[in-house]
């Protein structure tokens, strides 16, 4: 039991730590025309992203939605039995983050590898990504 709280005190310090670093060093936003960015906007309506705070992959996501200037809903998937937590247990099939929730029509999409997400989001959002050599990150 106390080696399990030590663990858990461990792992949201250096969490915390990871989300004040990637705060500070945060990455300038891609500057659209307010045109495209309309765009953007009406399209990340269908999208949300579920993550813990402190997580590094969740950090890794997220970082790259504010670079690439989505604005997208982010959720709190953290706390137990909270309502964000029980949805992506119930409709993504399992509690794991990150998770992007994609709906498109009646069909929804779990993307649950931030690797994936990342690559989506630059394909998706980014007209240069391929042009720049595709490097997800």
């Amino acid at each position: 039991m106390i080696k399990a709280i030590l663990l858990k005190i461990f792992r949201e310090g250096v969490g915390g730590l990871m989300a004040f670093v990637s705060y500070i060093t945060t990455p300038p936003k891609l500057k659209r025309s307010d045109i495209e960015q309309k765009k953007v906007s009406a399209m990340a309506k269908n999208m949300s992203l579920y993550n813990y705070f402190a997580c590094p992959f969740c950090i890794k996501v997220r970082r790259t939605v504010r670079r690439l200037n989505i604005p997208l809903e982010i959720r709190d998937a953290q706390i137990r039995g909270g309502e964000h937590r029980n949805t992506l247990e119930k409709q993504g099939g399992k509690i794991k983050v990150p998770c992007l929730r994609i709906d498109e029509g009646d069909e929804t999409t779990w993307m649950y590898e931030s690797n994936d997400i990342i690559a989506y989001l630059n394909t998706t959002f980014d007209p240069s990504y391929h042009a720049k050599g595709a490097t997800a990150g």
